[in-house]
């Protein structure tokens, strides 16, 4: 009888054991809130984040040209508590010459063409999607422009479904042209350039992707899959590497003469650690401040440590 009991409580200590690993893993992406509950991005805006965010990058003196100037931009979403998550921005609807982030758009376009049966779903597409995100491959991302049409991807962008390019509102996410040379180009009206974006808009994608709507939750989930394992170093991914699985880092980044940018959706293990960062920066050392920046929103994000009784605060050197 000894024996049983035994067997049963050890049975039952795994069990428990199972459920609390299990509440405290992340919640598998992308997210499922209740209609009641979803706001848009624009909506989530956080004067707390806002301030905590701006005063950390003040600290960093050698930023504050840049981001006076325009030159510096960043997006900041905080997503421990899915039904209440969090945004900030730092210069976050200034248009800035995008490299290869609007490729994000093709991607997009890509999976609407599946979704709508205008584009057919084959090896050599998914592979092309694969090598144009991960690896940033431009003749990829010009044979996929080829098979949609840069008229329809730029059309998609305007969609009222979307809406991650508005002239009326400052602009956002433009694909312009292809990413080969002698190729089609129609410059964006307000910069003239054929590749921008604004840290907003890119932010609006990885948290629409993050819960499911863009196209349907499955073809987010899709999208998710492709933009993890990152194959180009450096930049976000040469920090959070070494704390978060490549499989929980949804990336793309962007670099050409002396303009530097990332943006990474990132589901660590820890909550606070749940969160999207935008970034893009027109000076020669934007690849080092890229770097220094992940730290940065890491310490705006993770909770303060309580101070214990009659523990007084750190002092600072000055």
């Amino acid at each position: 009888m000894k024996v049983c009991t035994a067997i049963v409580i050890a049975a039952l200590g795994v069990l428990a054991m199972g459920l609390n690993l299990a509440e405290a893993a992340p919640p598998r992406l992308p997210l499922a809130v209740s209609s009641p509950e979803w706001r848009p991005l624009s909506e989530r805006q956080d004067q707390r984040l806002q301030a905590r965010l701006e005063q950390a990058l003040k600290q960093h003196a050698a930023w504050q040209p840049l981001l006076v100037q325009g030159k510096m931009s960043v997006g900041l979403v905080d997503l421990s508590n899915p039904k209440a998550p969090r945004f900030a921005q730092v210069n976050g609807n200034t248009m800035m010459y995008g490299a290869s982030l609007p490729k994000l758009m093709v991607l997009l376009a890509a999976f609407q063409g599946f979704e709508d049966g205008t584009l057919k779903e084959t090896p050599e597409v998914h592979r092309d999607l694969i090598e144009m995100i991960r690896r940033s491959d431009n003749p990829a991302a010009s044979r996929m422009i080829g098979r949609i049409g840069l008229k329809k991807i730029e059309a998609l962008a305007s969609d009222r479904r979307y809406q991650f390019y508005n002239p009326k509102t400052g602009g956002g996410i433009w694909l312009g042209g292809t990413y080969s040379h002698g190729g089609e180009v129609n410059p964006e009206p307000i910069t003239g350039l054929s590749h921008t974006a604004t840290a907003y808009q890119l932010c609006r994608f990885y948290y629409l992707l993050a819960y499911g709507r863009l196209i349907s939750p499955e073809r987010s989930r899709q999208m998710l899959k492709i933009l993890a394992f990152p194959d180009l170093p450096g930049k976000f991914v040469s920090v959070l590497e070494t704390s978060v699985p490549p499989n929980y880092l949804y990336r793309k980044s962007g670099e050409v003469r002396g303009f530097h940018a990332d943006s990474i959706l990132v589901w660590g293990e820890a909550a606070w650690q749940r969160y999207i960062l935008v970034s893009m920066i027109d000076d020669g050392g934007g690849e080092k401040i890229l770097k220094d920046l992940v730290p940065v929103a890491e310490a705006v994000l993770r909770p303060s440590r309580p101070r214990r009784s009659g523990e007084s605060p750190k002092k600072t050197s000055r």
